[in-house]
């Protein structure tokens, strides 16, 4: 298993900081004091998927680690076969294979194609289409596009939009079958497979007997029980401007909940002095401009994840309501206007730790 590590020093306590995450907001985790080294280890285990790097982290009592590593092992190839069947940049993937299905024809699809099949229609009718795995004519014109360095035309977004909708798709929950109305449909899930993943690695962890675990996908993370001692698991949220001190990062303490960050701090594509962002919008075809990122905390990653991308679509009045409108979910939004980042945070967002940012004020980015 590659980058498997156990980061207990010499003293018996853990490394204070590490960083996990590289593209977004939510880059790091603070590791908990223990007191009792001999009782209790932490180990960390990494390794690539799904285009980024996953991470597990967990704790266990001495007589149990090789057994940890092994349940760790099995994490990571659960999550190497949903990267199988989700990805679109594989092209014998299950998704490309219902991609290139006849149109009129129930396809059967495995439990987990369906179960984010069903979740992201669900949120695409609530977010009115803002959020659609159905857009990847348009993710793939927008693709290309940056590639050619060029903006797509309006004849070949109005294409796109065309063959773009979940409208055009029939889910039978009893069959697990889709059928496609159309031909021509391409999808991406990229805005939820991740989160999918870290909640089905973290479910198998706790189902191994390993509560106290932790799993990151890049700006997803599922969190477990707390670690020994603790009240949860401290994360270090950074924001829109790169580069922050550690001493500047704020953090929450986040336990058997989920924590996503989307944005385009790195990902970006810059055309006659616009900048665009990798994010999509499906109304204009074209990445956005708005400098805006958003953290949601949810139950679960694959809420976190997708409703974290729903709320940078809908932009930042818009998607602070339809947080404010959801049970058990809260969102902190970062926009960065004029070189100053503006926080916008639902109600029981947790204020972060070190902070007297208010639910609504402005920061200026350290120099």
């Amino acid at each position: 298993m590659t980058g498997s590590s156990d980061r207990l020093s010499r003293n018996g306590k853990a490394d204070l900081w590490v960083r996990l995450f590289r593209f977004l907001s939510v880059i790091a985790v603070l590791i908990p004091q223990v007191g009792d080294a001999e009782e209790w280890r932490l180990l960390t285990f990494t390794e690539p998927h799904m285009g980024t790097e996953f991470t597990i982290r967990a704790w266990t009592q001495e007589g149990r680690v090789e057994d940890l590593t092994r349940s760790a092992r099995e994490a990571f190839a659960r999550v190497a076969a949903l990267d199988a069947a989700l990805s679109d940049y594989r092209p014998e993937s299950e998704i490309n294979q219902l991609a290139k299905a006849p149109s009129g024809v129930p396809f059967p699809v495995s439990r987990d194609l369906f179960a984010v099949f069903a979740a992201a229609g669900k949120l695409t009718e609530e977010t009115r289409g803002a959020f659609d795995i159905t857009a990847g004519p348009l993710i793939r014109l927008w693709r290309l596009s940056k590639k050619n360095g060029t903006l797509p035309t309006p004849e070949q977004i109005a294409s796109a939009k065309r063959r773009t909708g979940v409208r055009h798709l029939i889910l039978d929950p009893d069959k697990h079958t889709i059928t496609k109305r159309i031909d021509g449909m391409l999808f991406d899930v990229g805005g939820i497979a991740k989160g999918y993943a870290a909640d089905a690695a973290l479910s198998l962890l706790r189902e191994a007997g390993f509560p106290r675990s932790l799993v990151a996908a890049s700006g997803d993370i599922a969190t477990g029980d707390a670690p020994p001692g603790e009240e949860g698991w401290k994360i270090g949220i950074e924001t829109l401007e790169l580069g922050h001190a550690w001493a500047d990062l704020q953090t929450i303490t986040l336990r058997n909940q989920a924590i996503s960050t989307s944005g385009d701090t790195r990902r970006y594509f810059e055309h006659e002095g616009v900048r665009y962002s990798h994010i999509v919008s499906t109304e204009t075809g074209l990445g956005l401009t708005e400098r805006i990122g958003a953290s949601v905390i949810a139950p679960k990653a694959t809420t976190s994840d997708s409703f974290a991308t729903a709320v940078v679509l809908l932009g930042t009045e818009k998607g602070l309501q339809f947080i404010r409108n959801q049970r058990g979910i809260e969102c902190q939004i970062v926009v960065l206007r004029d070189g100053h980042e503006t926080f916008l945070r639902s109600d029981g967002f947790p204020l972060p730790q070190g902070s007297q940012t208010q639910k609504e004020s402005t920061a200026v980015p350290p120099p």
